[in-house]
């Protein structure tokens, strides 16, 4: 693997990283009601969630 794959790899990683926290703030903006009928909410805490139940997994 090359230094320029590696580069481009972690650029293109870095974009799209800003891409989703960019959007989630958009979306974190918006009032509650409209990021209920979005479907946001649900999908945060299902997130959330799953993370927690994977920490919890690992920790016992």
């Amino acid at each position: 693997m090359s230094v320029l794959s590696s580069i481009g790899r972690i650029a293109t990683q870095y974009a799209a990283a800003r891409a989703r926290y960019r959007s989630e703030r958009i979306l974190l903006a918006l009032p509650a009601e409209l990021r209920k009928d979005v479907g946001f909410p649900e999908l945060f805490d299902a997130k959330n969630s799953r993370r927690a139940a994977t920490f919890s997994a690992k920790v016992i």
